[in-house]
């Protein structure tokens, strides 16, 4: 019988975290055991716990009462298959618990993938249920896999945004307004912008002081504005907002400078985890504010149906590809700001976790650890 050790988080309580062992069963029929080598913690994965009830991210990796296992995305090896389509010894990239072990039902086996099958994660959305065999990842590079890690499942998002609001011609805005600039998602979107999409549209972000240099030394910002100065913006320029801030004063500050000239407002994701987890950054408060705001509503974008929509448009594969081209694009032009920091042990999840929680980390490091 394998022994797990498991970071989880108190869900009413997000800071406060600690450290369980779980004796797994035995393996039955068609189940696979992960050992996770590798994992990327980054501010959205602390929305994850925010958004845990609303989305339902703590089903995916169920813990004692009141308690709940983060999930974050890495990569794994596979120590022990009762699965004759998936041997031992391979390596796999998916959803993952802050865990050293997890069991999985491999179920819908390909050469490429296979998914998560068990029952409570049956309605789930399939992006986060299925597992990448790394021998035929179309999007896998030797060497390169802290970037894949840290940068994949943020960077997916960003391209998702970035199509979406091209197919809609920007509906009809000039500029684009990225909230928490310095975001890796927001900074995917904006280099993505910045280099496909020059002459549609002027790409601003805001920022606060301590991160404004970071963000100037990316080079992906048109014009980079302090968030307590959003009122120097011309309020008469169509403009889109895309909120991966999740502070729902800065949103209404923003909507109510712009009013009707906000042609839209996506809602991303919550670096300010607080207004989130306190309900009034939640799904609903995205897709319906408490009191109506000025402008276009507020409408939140779940990247797993834009993958559903691509998916069938282009084929999985196909979709694969372009991700991991344009992916690698953008982390070749991060290298000069964005440093790797590895981290291993109980100390290291904590300290970085905790870092995450009480908004002190660096945006010019991206955090890859293990148990």
């Amino acid at each position: 019988m394998t022994t797990s050790t498991d970071f989880i988080v108190n869900r009413a309580n997000l800071p406060e975290g600690t450290f369980v062992t779980t004796q797994l069963n035995e393996l039955g029929p068609g189940q696979i055991l992960l050992r996770v080598d590798k994992f990327a913690l980054t501010a959205n994965n602390i929305t994850y716990g925010a958004a845990g009830d609303t989305i339902g991210y703590w089903k995916f990796f169920p813990a004692k009462d009141g308690w709940g296992r983060i999930p974050v995305w890495g990569y794994a090896e596979i120590v022990a298959s009762k699965n004759e389509a998936i041997p031992a010894g391979e390596r796999v990239y998916g959803y993952l618990p802050m865990s050293t072990h997890v069991i999985v039902d491999a179920a819908r086996v390909t050469p490429s993938t296979f998914i998560d099958g068990a029952g409570h994660r049956a309605a789930l959305p399939p992006v986060y249920n299925q597992y990448l065999r790394v021998g035929a990842d179309q999007a896998y590079f030797s060497g390169r896999e802290d970037e894949i890690a840290l940068y994949r499942p943020l960077f997916s998002t960003s391209f998702l945004i970035d199509d979406f609001l091209a197919e809609n011609d920007f509906f009809g805005a000039r500029n684009v307004v990225l909230t928490s600039a310095s975001s890796k998602t927001a900074l995917g979107l904006a280099q993505l912008l910045h280099d496909h999409r020059k002459g549609q549209v002027k790409v601003i972000g805001l920022t606060s002081p301590g991160n404004l240099h970071f963000v100037e030394r990316t080079g992906y910002y048109d014009r980079i504005v302090l968030y307590a100065d959003v009122k120097e913006l011309d309020a008469r320029t169509p403009t889109l907002m895309v909120d991966f801030a999740g502070d729902t004063k800065l949103r209404a500050a923003i909507h109510t400078h712009f009013a009707d000239q906000l042609k839209y407002s996506c809602i991303v994701g919550a670096t300010h985890w607080e207004s989130l987890a306190r309900g009034a950054g939640s799904v609903a408060g995205a897709n319906a504010e408490r009191t109506p705001l000025p402008g276009a509503k507020p409408i939140f974008f779940f990247a797993p149906d834009r993958i559903v929509k691509r998916s069938a448009d282009w084929g999985n594969a196909a979709l694969t590809k372009r991700i991991g081209e344009a992916l690698f694009a953008f982390a070749a032009s991060a290298k000069p700001w964005m440093r790797v920091v590895e981290g291993r042990g109980h100390s290291a999840v904590e300290k970085v976790y905790g870092d995450f929680i009480n908004g002190k980390t660096n945006p010019a490091e991206g955090h890859i650890l293990s148990l």
